[in-house]
């Protein structure tokens, strides 16, 4: 267990230990389909998407040659088509740093979803108070939120609290260096197509884990202002070659090279029971910045 998620761990108890065998069982059982059940969300396979996730083979993520990037054939528009079948998305820990007002940061509660600005697509700097920008290779991530309940039906008005780490493996608000920062961390409401869209960076990988990012999803952005309101907690996981072309070719990424290397979704203590409706589908190259795509299915 790496040491970011070391802490939450011993010190919450938000998985219990019933809750996640059914989730290893649940998982397991997604995994046995095969990738006949899970594809991705290329071109136009979205409209008989068989399950709700990212696209591309598990490991590789299925990318093809794109200038000097890697690229998947899934277009700018995809994502807001109809979903005909779809899975609950994964339950997952939300990690040592959710600035969700659950936890605490320096001794006193941390919410970044109260702060004046968190809601905007580009979380890339920081607000209110702080100034800070994180740099990194352009990243537009677009979570489509349907319902498993209504025949994958797109939910509009939901909100989506999304957060990850920077290039270098640190978390605003609570990493060394990083304390007065919130960049990336953001929070958008879905669309009539059920899409929430962000501007963002590609992140790196820190030690113990493989690179991800976590959301949370609340009614509206009304209910959006503390973590005893969510809906859901998971998180997003990234195809492994499109991350080998950014940390081997962009500078700022150099430690997430021996960090990927050390670890795989295997080793990973989240996705090792599975992360197929996690993975996202991903287009772009190194040059020009990416975009993924994912669906996410909720049981409302």
């Amino acid at each position: 267990m790496d040491a970011h998620d070391h802490g939450l761990m011993h010190d919450l108890k938000s998985l219990q230990d019933q809750e996640h065998l059914a989730r290893q069982h649940r998982r397991q059982a997604l995994r046995w389909l095969g990738t006949a059940g899970m594809v991705g969300l290329g071109g136009s396979a979205l409209l008989s998407l068989p399950a709700c996730g990212g696209g591309g083979d598990a490991a590789s993520g299925t990318t093809t040659s794109s200038g000097t990037g890697t690229s998947t054939t899934t277009t700018a528009d995809t994502i807001s088509n109809a979903v005909s079948s779809c899975s609950v998305a994964p339950e997952e820990t939300q990690g040592p740093y959710p600035g969700d007002g659950s936890n605490s940061a320096n001794g006193s509660v941390v919410n970044a979803l109260m702060l004046s600005g968190i809601v905007r697509q580009d979380i890339r700097t920081s607000v209110g108070s702080a100034s800070g920008t994180a740099d990194g290779v352009p990243l537009t991530m677009k979570l489509k939120l349907v319902s498993t309940n209504s025949s994958c039906a797109s939910l509009e008005g939901y909100a989506i609290y999304l957060w990850h780490c920077t290039r270098d493996g640190k978390y605003s608000i609570y990493s060394s260096g990083a304390t007065s920062e919130n960049y990336l961390r953001g929070v958008q409401a879905t669309d009539s197509n059920g899409v929430a869209t962000f501007t963002t960076v590609f992140p790196g990988c820190y030690s113990g884990r493989m690179p991800h990012m976590h959301l949370e999803v609340y009614r509206s952005l009304t209910t959006a202002t503390s973590y005893s309101n969510k809906l859901k907690t998971s998180q997003l996981a990234f195809p492994v070659a499109t991350c080998q072309e950014v940390y081997n070719n962009v500078s700022g990424y150099s430690a997430s090279i021996s960090n990927l290397a050390a670890i795989s979704f295997a080793t990973d203590n989240i996705f090792s029971d599975g992360y197929s409706t996690e993975l996202v589908s991903i287009t772009g190259d190194v040059t020009n910045g990416y975009e993924a795509t994912i669906v996410i299915g909720i049981s409302v």
